[in-house]
């Protein structure tokens, strides 16, 4: 079979085609907890075959030396990453790897834009959108990355910033339509092109908290997406452009449902960031006084129950509390108490972040509910054990109007029998306002590292056996 030959070309399709189907089988099965593992390897099998069909079609023998070296420089510094990376960590080298997605998309765009006369006008225009979205979607991640690594929980404001969000896009505009525009590359406007929308990304990431980032980086996810799309189309890559448009399509319809979950809107998340800033938490009420409990008595409240709701939140994943966690659950079922672990949208750093540390540790799946499904059932618990979660079930979001929570869909833990409450900090969340859960009369409060009391937890039950 010839280099050019009708064959090998059938055969090149045949393997574009091949590893798509994969990759849609697999991205499919993702959508399913106990599948997940699975449909990775299926995706990863997909990708394969397109790299290789990729390689076999590279003119310059250089090529099919160079990329697999890089690539496999870059697989074994993530394998090595990843094997290191703790589960607390894995929303960071999320948002991290996300934005290296982005960065490679929008490298193409900046090479195939520097050969601009060997495209048509509208595959120069595709190629500057691919540039604008991986750009941002780059810098974006990265400054993402930065905050969850360093545990930043505040936004970072600067003055009339949506003034600068407005300059920045009006220009990248004019540059935009004069690359588009021109059939010659001009170095200097692209490189002016891409350093603004660099710009953008981490001018639009800076004022965003912690507790909207989970939003963002799902957002930054979609544009990732769109930048490989579209820059499949731009180089006919049949495999890069079904995989960019499927993770555009899924990252778009995830933010719209995660910016639902908080009942904001995406340009509210934005424009106002989330919380209070430190003005108003003087001016805040105190706290009030919180009704502790001692780790015999939650235990013994536990442990003759009905049924027990566990609502995880970020401070389980910092305690990594999750197998501690799945002890206690077994020998609440062991006892003959109903076990299930409510989930809400937002919980962690990133979408899914509880449910996978809870797959971690071996929670059955059927056992983890989302908060639609599990909500209504609260008024039916005995007990509800709330561990590390604080805005997601701030009850405030449901009566106080002037709280920053408002609007936002919690979980009714306040409806159950009685609360359970494993915390160490100030009741404070993300959201920098006090928890009026913590103050309720239904509500018991056990202090201490929740890995720690967790323990005394199990401990206090194996001995009434």
């Amino acid at each position: 079979m010839t280099a050019n030959s009708p064959a090998m070309w059938v055969g090149i399709d045949l393997a574009y085609f091949i590893g798509t189907v994969l990759l849609v089988i697999g991205l499919r099965r993702m959508s399913s907890p106990s599948r997940a593992r699975s449909g990775i390897w299926y995706a990863g099998v997909g990708m394969a075959i397109a790299i290789i069909a990729t390689l076999t079609i590279a003119g310059d023998p250089g090529r099919r030396v160079l990329i697999p070296i890089a690539m496999f420089i870059g697989a074994a510094f993530a394998f090595i990453q990843s094997r290191r990376v703790s589960m607390t960590d894995a929303p960071a080298l999320i948002a991290l790897y996300n934005g290296l997605g982005g960065g490679a998309a929008a490298g193409i765009a900046f090479v195939e834009l520097l050969r601009a006369a060997e495209h048509t006008s509208s595959l120069r225009v595709f190629a500057l959108v691919g540039a604008l979205a991986g750009s941002i979607a780059f810098a974006g991640s990265f400054m993402a990355w930065q905050k969850l690594r360093t545990g930043m929980r505040r936004s970072i404001p600067f003055p009339n910033r949506q003034v600068v969000y407005l300059a920045i896009m009006v220009l990248m505009l004019l540059v935009g339509l004069v690359l588009a525009s021109s059939n010659t590359s001009h170095p200097v406007l692209l490189f002016m092109f891409v350093v603004l929308a660099l710009f953008f990304g981490i001018s639009m990431t800076l004022p965003i908290a912690a507790a909207d980032l989970p939003v963002l980086i799902s957002l930054y996810n979609a544009l990732t997406g769109l930048a490989v799309g579209v820059e499949g189309y731009v180089l006919g890559n049949p495999a890069m452009m079904v995989a960019g448009t499927l993770v555009f399509a899924s990252g778009a319809l995830l933010t719209r449902l995660m910016a639902r979950a908080v009942n904001r809107r995406l340009s509210e998340i934005m424009y106002s960031g989330f919380g209070v800033n430190e003005n108003e938490r003087k001016d805040s009420r105190k706290e009030g006084f919180v009704n502790e409990i001692e780790a015999h008595d939650a235990a013994a409240s536990m442990a003759f129950a009905n049924r027990v709701i566990v609502v995880p939140g970020y401070g389980m994943a910092v305690a990594q509390a999750q197998h501690k966690l799945r002890e206690l659950t077994q020998l609440l079922d062991e006892r003959g108490v109903q076990t299930a672990f409510a989930i809400h949208p937002v919980a962690g750093r990133m979408p899914g972040h509880m449910n996978v540390l809870l797959a971690d540790a071996g929670v059955p799946y059927e056992k983890i509910a989302d908060l639609s499904a599990i909500n209504e059932e609260f008024s039916q618990a005995d007990v509800a054990l709330v561990i590390g979660a604080n805005d997601t079930v701030n009850p405030s979001a449901k009566t106080d109007e002037s709280s920053p929570l408002y609007g936002m869909p919690v979980l009714n833990v306040d409806q159950a029998g009685s609360v359970i409450v494993l915390k160490r900090g100030d009741g404070r969340g993300y959201a920098d306002v006090s928890n009026s859960l913590l103050e309720s009369a239904g509500t018991r409060v056990l202090l201490g590292d929740a890995k720690d009391s967790l323990q005394e937890l199990i401990s206090c039950i194996k001995a009434m056996d």
